[in-house]
Order: C-alpha cells, then sequence, then structure tokens
C-alpha cells in the first residue's frame, strides 16, 4: 500500500460534524495548521500562512472525536494524505484531506484526561467466561460469612482466611496459591 501517511500540528477550526453512514459513523472537521517561525531580523516569532485541511474520522474514533472536541481544540491528527481536484462552477479546485488514524489533544498547551468507553457489544473485548456462574460463586462464599462479620458458623473451614474473587482471569489454582495474613488479606502477588 503506497499511502502518504501525515502527522499534522494544529487547532480544530470547526466543531465536529458525526453522521451515520451504512459503513459506520464518520466525523468530519476542519483543521487548521500555521506555521511558526523565528524572524531574527525582529527578533520575534511570526505566523506563516494558515493551511486548511478536512479530516475525516470513521466508527469508533470519529464518536471518540465527536465526545471529545471542541472549536479551538490543540490537537495532533495522524493520518493518511488524499489530494483531490475537483470542478466547481467551471473552476479547478484542489482539496486536502486527511484520512485520520489516531487524533489526540496536544498536550503542550494543556492537559486532558482519558476515559474509557465502554462499548455495546462486549463480547469482542471480553473473556468468554460465564459471568453468572463467577457470581453467584462469590454471592454464596460471601453469604456463608453471615452478616459480614467474619465470625458466622456457617463459614467453612478456611473460607476466613480465603479472599474471593470475582474476576474471570484469576483461575482457583491462583487464588490458592496467594499467601493470606492473619487479617484475611494477601501478603504476597496475586
Amino acid at each position: 500500500m503506497n499511502d502518504t501517511v501525515v502527522t499534522l500540528v494544529g487547532n480544530a477550526a470547526t466543531g465536529v460534524d458525526f453522521r451515520e453512514t451504512p459503513t459506520g459513523g464518520v466525523a468530519r472537521f476542519r483543521f487548521a495548521v500555521t506555521p511558526r517561525r523565528w524572524d531574527r531580523r525582529n527578533s520575534a516569532w511570526t505566523d506563516g500562512s494558515t493551511s486548511f485541511y478536512t479530516v475525516c474520522a470513521w466508527r469508533n474514533l470519529g464518536a471518540n472525536l465527536t465526545a471529545s472536541v471542541n472549536v479551538g481544540d490543540p490537537l495532533v491528527v495522524h493520518g493518511r494524505l488524499r489530494v483531490r481536484d475537483e470542478t466547481l462552477d467551471g473552476q479547478r479546485r484542489t482539496f486536502v484531506d486527511i484520512d485520520a488514524v489516531s487524533i489526540g489533544h496536544d498536550l503542550t498547551w494543556g492537559t486532558s484526561a482519558f476515559k474509557r468507553v465502554v462499548r455495546a457489544n462486549a463480547a469482542l473485548t471480553e473473556p468468554s467466561v460465564d459471568m453468572s456462574a463467577a457470581a453467584s460463586a462469590a454471592n454464596a462464599a460471601t453469604a456463608g460469612n453471615g452478616s459480614g462479620s467474619g465470625s458466622g458458623s456457617d463459614a467453612g473451614p478456611g473460607a476466613v482466611g480465603k479472599p474471593v474473587h470475582t474476576q474471570p482471569w484469576l483461575s482457583e489454582q491462583d487464588e490458592s496459591a496467594a499467601p493470606v495474613g492473619a487479617a484475611g488479606v494477601p501478603t504476597g502477588p496475586l
């Protein structure tokens, strides 16, 4: 594949426009890149001419972009460069688009807080374990301890000191191998 991949640093010039299409959602916005150069003669920074790009972000990137970016936000855009010529009203015009692969805030100018998005189709990201079995095992273990004081006579031997894990990625062997202190707190690696 002979794509031209670019990384641009600039600002969102317009708001993000998100639309659903048959192949998935797409977000579009205009992106302004203004080079700054040191002018030795005046001993000051000067702005060059601003270049504008139309940035397209598909599917999950587009949805996350819509919720994260506002007009004027400093961004870093990484993606494939597309140049197209069109004739409008008898005039030939050139448009430069970026099919974004990754977009993020430029942390040179401020801070950002990342928030992971939980997708509706969790089967693609979660391990295939029956969560109802793990939850019922956890409920049975905590129900055996009475009201949570840990002194109930219903609890079987070793139930007080053994940690109860509802994480499906921990096996029974991982749970039993962990050393447990006097207060029931694991003292070694899980």
